[in-house]
């Protein structure tokens, strides 16, 4: 009995152990949105996005948690003019890196991401929501230490638009983001 107790607590000692071990990195991720708006007025657009991320690993395994808060400028085009869906997008992924040392990666990333969109003219016009949710999944390469270069496509889990509340005989139209996206992120 006592050697089952004693084993219990060195494991518990050894997994309380290993967050403490975990590396904290901060950076700036920025890249291109090539966004398909799902809906009979939309059409493929180019965009940009980019802010700070933060990225928490655990070495032993590889695994972690990569946040950021981009600004985000996605294109559309509709009724034959082209304009910018602006929103701040927080991305929550967990990550899991396989690497040889510090200075080469492969990772792959899967997770939910928030939309919270700024006011602006195409809002207006197509009542749009003021959040969305959508799901992530890429893969990328670490490289040099502080360099991450990634792909990944963004599925619209949620429709962007609402109902009009004064005129419920009025249509909107409903759609989904969904991008491809290419980042480039630098880590401190």
């Amino acid at each position: 009995m006592k050697k089952i107790f004693s084993t219990l607590v060195i494991m518990a000692c050894l997994l309380l152990a290993v967050p403490a071990q975990a590396q904290v990195k901060f950076g700036l991720k920025g890249g291109i949105d090539m966004s398909k708006i799902t809906t009979e007025i939309g059409d493929n657009a180019t965009g940009f996005f980019a802010g700070p991320m933060m990225e928490v690993t655990l070495p032993i395994v590889g695994l972690g948690v990569d946040v950021a808060a981009l600004y985000s400028q996605s294109g559309i085009k509709f009724d034959g003019n082209s304009d910018k869906l602006k929103s701040i997008e927080v991305p929550v992924n967990l990550k899991w890196t396989v690497g040889l040392g510090s200075t080469f990666g492969i990772f792959a990333a899967v997770g939910p991401q928030f939309g919270f969109n700024l006011d602006n003219g195409v809002d207006a016009a197509l009542n749009s929501k003021t959040c969305a949710v959508s799901v992530n999944a890429g893969v990328g390469l670490k490289l040099l230490r502080h360099l991450q270069l990634g792909v990944n496509y963004n599925i619209g889990a949620s429709e962007m638009t609402a109902k009009y509340a004064d005129d419920p005989t009025k249509i909107t139209p409903n759609f989904r983001k969904n991008s491809w996206q290419v980042s480039l992120a630098y880590m401190f």
